[in-house]
């Protein structure tokens, strides 16, 4: 069975800003593509800081957190110095792991365009790359952003 390539925000949507630094660009003055990736987990390091708990922490109660899977649409290209939003919001909390999704985009002239959306999946493993179940507290506190099924 595919894995849904779905992309979109749902409520909270958590939101943060970042600018473009020379060294994300490529040679065409653009943000290289993998840099989203970057952008991505600015948006969910932030979140999880925010409104659950902080990477640290997690790694202290001895959850690692690595990417298991990520998807990207690019819609237009960041240039250096551009102020990009990274909207940000925690989908799905399963036993081992977990998925956000994002939409980064700019303001530019008063108009907002969306540069680039996508997902992330991350595994819940021990320090010996093992998978393991979220530990009580770390599931208990990411679990309630997750919204409501609408259906």
């Amino acid at each position: 069975m595919a894995r849904s390539l779905s992309t979109g925000l749902r409520e909270p949507i958590f939101t943060t800003t970042c600018r473009v630094i020379y060294g994300d660009t490529d040679a065409a003055g653009v943000v290289y593509n993998a840099n989203y990736l970057r952008y991505f987990e600015i948006g969910r390091t932030e979140m999880m800081r925010a409104w659950a708990l902080p990477y640290s922490r997690m790694e202290e109660l001895g959850c690692i957190l690595p990417l298991t899977e990520s998807y990207l649409r690019f819609k237009a290209p960041a240039r250096y110095d551009d102020l990009l939003t990274i909207a940000t919001s925690l989908v799905e909390v399963k036993r081992v792991s977990c998925r956000f999704h994002y939409a980064i985009t700019r303001v530019e002239a008063g108009n907002e365009q969306l540069l680039v959306r996508g997902f992330t999946t991350l595994a819940c493993t021990d320090r010996q790359g093992k998978l393991s179940p979220f530990p009580e507290e770390v599931r208990a506190r990411i679990a309630a952003l997750v919204p409501a099924d609408p259906s």
